[in-house]
């Protein structure tokens, strides 16, 4: 491809590239470039908002670019305050550490390995002198921070910012110095630090890397950013009957944009959706047919789109999936045992989901204190479309 065709494919659906001429003139220099993305594990999953990034890192290995993925183990200690209106809570190093392990097996479902360096920042971070933090703080003024819009509206409404979170952007932007990055990815509320990445790496004498900022996806309630947070999610590990389901459920004012930002086939329906030539129904069961099929396989998409048909289209009656567990006369927390039927894949997934009333025994909400009695209780429900009756062997 020509430097004009690789610029246009890798603009295509970004909002905002600093600058398109630099990355021109970095594309005509004809050598492999470094493109950076920073993710914090701050919860174990990766959702459908994190994979615009990732789709776009994966446009740049295909043309033969180096991705640069940095796990932000270090960083996640403090919390990214990007969009924040509050402190984020601080998370312990074996959360993290349990997050960063999922991160690493999803993220190859979309990037290619032999492609891809992992980095994680504690390497750097984690060994850095007081010296050293004042002396990357004196790169930035206290004014520039307040431009920060999260900033700016927390400081006018006397809402409290923790002079650590002033660290966060300095400390994302001296990753992209010490991995030399050419280009970094985030989407919109990474503005600011990606900009402070190309401030700290003219300090140091490096060219400036190239920002392209990446549209937020909306989550399933059609108007806050996806987020697992605000419960409006589609995870890449879900089950596939429950990512098709949930992909059905999105308002059709998000369909173009779902397949405009999440096909590789959008063409083929964007078009017809827009001008009320196919319905809403069939181009979305068509994105959910191709968005399992992308992380599960083809056959496991075909099952989930039956699944759906059945139960929601022809209202048939749902059946639990049976479980049976080897005997035991222990009763069983609740979190242990979403995980043991395959319902969750970390007990802080368990938790979460406990937390905010998805799961159900016998079809009775429960809390985290809740324990199962093999004999006793026997159906367990998580959401609308996990259900399961679990038996035990006998002792």
């Amino acid at each position: 491809m020509t430097v004009d065709e690789q610029l246009a494919r890798l603009v295509a659906n970004v909002v905002e590239v600093y600058t398109e001429d630099e990355l021109r003139a970095r594309l005509a220099e004809n050598r492999p470039l470094r493109v950076k993305l920073g993710v914090d594990p701050t919860a174990p999953d990766i959702h459908l908002g994190h994979t615009l990034a990732l789709r776009k890192l994966r446009e740049f290995q295909d043309l033969g670019h180096q991705a640069i993925v940095i796990i932000g183990d270090f960083t996640a200690r403090i919390g990214d305050p990007s969009g924040r209106s509050t402190t984020r809570p601080q998370l312990g190093p074996e959360e993290i550490a349990a997050n960063a392990e999922t991160y690493l097996a999803q993220i190859f479902k979309v990037l290619r390995p032999e492609r891809t360096e992992v980095r994680r920042n504690a390497e750097w971070l984690a060994s850095m002198s007081f010296e050293d933090v004042i002396r990357l703080a004196a790169r930035m003024t206290v004014a520039r921070m307040l431009e920060r819009d999260d900033f700016q509206a927390r400081y006018r409404g006397g809402i409290p910012i923790g002079v650590h979170e002033f660290l966060y952007p300095l400390m994302q932007g001296y990753d992209s110095v010490v991995v030399r990055a050419d280009v970094e990815l985030g989407g919109t509320d990474q503005t600011f630090n990606l900009l402070v990445g190309r401030e700290l790496q003219a300090a140091a004498g490096l060219p400036r890397q190239i920002a392209i900022v990446l549209p937020l996806l909306e989550g399933l309630d059609g108007t806050q950013k996806m987020s697992k947070s605000l419960g409006n999610h589609v995870g890449i590990a879900d089950a596939p009957h429950d990512m098709y389901g949930k992909l059905m459920s999105i308002p059709d004012r998000l369909l173009v944009r779902y397949l405009r930002l999440l096909s590789d086939r959008d063409a083929l329906y964007r078009d017809r959706v827009a001008r009320g030539e196919i319905h809403p129904m069939e181009a979305k069961k068509a994105l959910a047919r191709e968005i399992v099929e992308r992380f599960h396989g083809p056959e496991a998409a075909a099952t989930a789109e039956r699944f759906f048909e059945e139960r929601f289209q022809h209202r048939q009656a749902y059946a639990p999936t049976p479980i049976r567990l080897e005997a035991t006369s222990e009763d069983i927390w609740i979190c242990d045992l979403l995980k043991r039927i395959g319902f969750v894949r970390s007990t802080s997934e368990a938790r979460r989901l406990v937390t905010q009333g998805a799961v159900r025994v016998d079809d009775r909400p429960v809390d985290l204190e809740f324990r199962f009695r093999p004999g006793v209780h026997r159906l367990v429900g998580v959401g609308r479309r996990r259900l399961a009756t679990v038996e035990f062997g006998k002792l």
